[in-house]
């Protein structure tokens, strides 16, 4: 538990030194303190657990980030590409998750929504209700590349 608290407290301060800008050091006592009190208020409320701070995701993060980054951007375009032809055809459909913590159906859940041209609409257990522009992007999702990567960052599957 205390590892995980100081990795977090460490996060905390990351995020809140790069958004605060302001680096003197009574701003930076403040900041220590902050962080101290939201460490705190996770540890006490018990968020610390293996769903709350889902340390096993952060190895294979990086190149997770890499991948779904790449398909962000290569979906970015699709839909550009979509609207400026005027080429709408939306589809709703349900694809299984084979994830099998929170943690994991949530990232994958996240990664379509983030994805443009895609959606999550609703989740329930492992099954994802999902709206896309176009047929090729709904295949896109249906071919279980992301779900397989998900799998793969949750340490459930190998590549």
């Amino acid at each position: 538990m205390f590892l995980k608290s100081t990795i977090l407290f460490f996060l905390y301060m990351i995020l809140w030194l790069s958004l605060s800008g302001h680096y003197e050091p009574l701003i930076i006592g403040f900041g220590v303190l902050s962080c101290l009190l939201c460490v705190y208020i996770t540890r006490k409320s018990g968020f610390l657990d293996i769903e709350g701070f889902p340390s096993h995701l952060f190895y294979g993060l990086p190149s997770y980030f890499i991948w779904l980054s790449y398909e962000i951007l290569k979906a970015n375009y699709d839909t550009a590409k979509v609207i400026f032809s005027s080429n709408i055809n939306p589809r709703v459909f349900n694809v299984k998750s084979s994830q099998k913590t929170v943690a994991g159906q949530v990232t994958y859940a996240n990664s379509i929504t983030l994805t443009p041209g895609t959606v999550t609409i609703q989740i329930d257990d492992d099954n994802f209700e999902i709206h896309a522009l176009t047929k090729e992007m709904a295949e896109d999702v249906k071919s279980g590349e992301m779900d397989k990567r998900v799998s793969v960052l949750e340490g459930m599957k190998n590549v």
